[in-house]
């Protein structure tokens, strides 16, 4: 279901972290942030924040619904790019949690 709390931390966090997201973001991405499609610019932004603020979600369910929120609302192939930008800064913000034990 809908959770209005989380939804309402979410808009705060990504808003207040706009800076530091978009820094994260920069080196995972082939062109700046302002030249990414909006929708999938905003995917990018609240998959971000929650990969590096939100430690509790495993990082391969934050990438999956970012994905099906880029399959939804994004361009034809904008899933694809948000996959792949995610996976790399998942690589970054995540790493014990990917690496194999």
């Amino acid at each position: 279901g809908f959770d209005s709390n989380y939804f309402d931390a979410l808009l705060q966090g990504v808003s207040g972290q706009l800076s530091t997201l978009d820094q994260q973001l920069k080196p995972c991405l082939d062109r700046s942030i302002e030249s990414v499609d909006p929708v999938e610019r905003a995917i990018l932004r609240l998959g971000a924040f929650e990969l590096i603020f939100r430690m509790e979600i495993p990082y391969r369910v934050i990438i999956n619904e970012a994905v099906e929120l880029a399959k939804v609302f994004g361009a034809e192939q904008g899933h694809r790019y948000v996959n792949g930008v995610l996976d790399k800064l998942a690589k970054e913000s995540r790493n014990a949690e990917m690496s194999p034990r």
